[in-house]
């Protein structure tokens, strides 16, 4: 399976421009935006990331709805799990 995560550009650098320093979640790392040479993102935009390298650019709506599909398969995980404990039997 392979999971897309989204994250908002908040700059392209100057000495590297195939790198973008990229908010996921709160986390800002250095992505690869190379792969995006047709439709190069600028601050403010949002992109698709898979193993540091962005895979497309997508609105500011598509990236709200897969963090929330996100959270919400963390959170029904998190759910499962505790359920499990909750039905341990000795």
């Amino acid at each position: 399976m392979c999971l897309g995560i989204p994250g908002e550009v908040i700059e392209v650098l100057s000495d590297r421009p195939d790198l973008a320093k990229v908010d996921v979640s709160g986390v800002r790392r250095n992505i690869n935006i190379g792969l995006l040479d047709d439709d190069r993102p600028v601050a403010g935009d949002w992109i698709l990331i898979h193993v540091g390298f962005a895979l497309s650019k997508i609105d500011e709506q598509e990236a709200q709805a897969a963090l929330e599909f996100l959270e919400d398969i963390g959170k029904a995980y998190e759910d499962e799990l505790e359920a499990l404990q909750d039905s341990y039997i000795d």
